[in-house]
């Protein structure tokens, strides 16, 4: 009661039969004679006074002109009986349009884009969806590059990515839900799933957490709104897989996922996902199968590495006694002036540095500002004897491994991940090794994702799904969608 009571007095207003008194509601809500940008046009077609309302850069001026020109040829005696019905379904010649008699969604789509038309002495305004959006071009997504496949990829128009969906995926049973997100930026969303694929419990279970986030708006569209839905604040592993490729999205449609797609974002969710959807790239279904399998395996060593061998070689280095003697070669031959955990540490965080320094600074500099950071700054660490040359070698081998991640977001998680791991080695030694490692194992083995366990096929364990994950499956072979999404058509021939 109390929530209503806050609400704008014209939320649950009608429209009137009096063009007037409309058009000084919407000039008063708008801000017309405030905003130059917010267009009422007045006119008069068969005798009775119209106007137009509409955002300049939104609306499409060719396809108005002529919708004003086919008007401007009525008489009055058409303007006499039904209007509204006349206009709609003779006089305007274009393909989406509709009515409505309520203030709130007036309001609503011309903030949208489309064109608002109302008529004197008709309680109901015509909606135009004639709109247009500044927009770039699809291009090849930076992340997820590929050597042969489509150079295609989202914009932050959202209908052009459902269009781009469609054009890869011609399934009559492909849905498409609109929503809208936030009281003030009436941000648009819109769920994509195959009807007669995805589990129904999924898809109500989305819809209804995207019906409760109770917000003003999405700052940062599609990660805002993961927040909202997961509310796993503290974990850093991602509860989404992004992807900017329609065919990636396409793939993934056909298995049984739901995909959330957000205005404003180049970036579409999928959902539910476990751990090992992280680690798949276009790029192994683009080579012969026996090449992507070798690519999976190499992009899997590299993970592992990047998570694994930094912790593991301090341990090496400071209770080599713990080893076979052979290991002892991979040791710092010499000590340097800090301790080896804080050289490391603050390799690390180095390298992290150089990374956002790489994103902030112009292309045309970023090549040469690596190599000044990365070759001179390092080799001179090593020779002044503030750093061993095996901490930069190990450093640089964890982050080749984080980069070599399709999922930046994996990669950032898997950081974190490495440097909790080194951390309590350093204080605990190989207990505290072995223990970090259990307890991160055991923590993720309990994350489910829309009643999906993270870790699945490994916990519970599916030899045939975990063999795909480790093999990249000949596509003839892949007969069966993945049996955790409880997909209502399994096979997928």
């Amino acid at each position: 009661m109390a929530e209503q009571q806050q609400k704008p007095w014209w939320q649950t207003a009608k429209l009137t039969v009096d063009l007037e008194t409309n058009v000084r509601w919407l000039n008063e809500i708008l801000g017309v004679n405030e905003s130059f940008d917010m267009i009422c046009r007045r006119t008069e077609y068969g005798g009775k006074a119209c106007a137009f309302y509409f955002v300049d850069g939104f609306a499409k001026d060719d396809i108005l002109n002529r919708i004003m020109e086919q008007l401007a040829r009525l008489s009055p005696r058409d303007m006499r009986v039904d209007a509204i019905e006349k206009l709609v379904n003779t006089e305007i010649a274009y393909i989406e349009v509709e009515t409505t008699d309520e203030l709130e969604k007036v309001v609503n789509a011309v903030l949208s884009g489309p064109t608002v038309l109302l008529v004197e002495g008709e309680a109901t305004a015509i909606i135009i969806d004639a709109r247009t959006y500044p927009a770039r071009g699809p291009e090849e997504p930076d992340i997820e590059r590929v050597v042969r496949g489509a150079r295609d990829g989202f914009v932050e128009t959202i209908i052009f990515n459902t269009a781009l969906t469609r054009r890869h995926l011609r399934d009559p049973s492909l849905r498409m839900e609109y929503m809208q997100v936030g009281t003030r930026s009436r941000t648009d969303v819109c769920i994509a799933y195959v009807k007669d694929i995805v589990d129904p419990k999924v898809v109500e279970e989305v819809r209804r957490a995207i019906g409760k986030v109770k917000t003003d708006s999405l700052p940062m569209a599609e990660k805002s709104l993961e927040e909202y839905l997961f509310k796993r604040y503290w974990n850093p592993y991602p509860m989404v897989r992004y992807t900017e490729r329609p065919d990636v999205a396409a793939v993934h449609l056909l298995e049984g996922h739901v995909l959330i797609y957000v205005d404003t974002s180049p970036s579409v969710m999928i959902t539910p996902i476990t751990l090992f959807h992280h680690v798949q790239h276009a790029e192994e279904y683009r080579q012969q199968p026996v090449v992507g399998a070798f690519l999976r395996w190499t992009r899997l060593l590299a993970l592992l590495a990047s998570l694994f061998l930094l912790p593991l070689w301090y341990l090496i280095a400071t209770q080599p006694e713990l080893f076979p003697a052979e290991l002892a070669v991979i040791g710092p031959d010499k000590k340097a002036a800090i301790p080896l955990f804080l050289q490391i540490l603050i390799a690390d965080i180095g390298v992290e540095v150089l990374r956002m320094a790489s994103i902030h600074t112009p292309s045309p500099l970023a090549t040469a500002m690596g190599l000044v950071a990365g070759i001179l700054l390092g080799e001179t660490a090593v020779q002044v004897g503030l750093f061993t040359s095996e901490v930069i070698l190990y450093v640089a081998i964890s982050a080749i491994g984080t980069f070599a991640s399709p999922s930046y977001e994996l990669g950032l998680a898997n950081k974190l991940s490495r440097l909790y791991f080194l951390t309590m080695t350093a204080l605990f030694g190989w207990i505290g090794f072995v223990g970090s490692i259990l307890f991160w194992f055991v923590w993720l083995m309990r994350v489910e994702v829309l009643q999906t366990p993270y870790l699945w096929p490994l916990i519970p364990f599916n030899g045939k799904a975990m063999w795909d994950v480790l093999v990249r499956t000949p596509m003839p072979n892949k007969t069966k969608r993945p049996r955790v999404l409880s997909p209502q058509d399994p096979d997928r021939k």
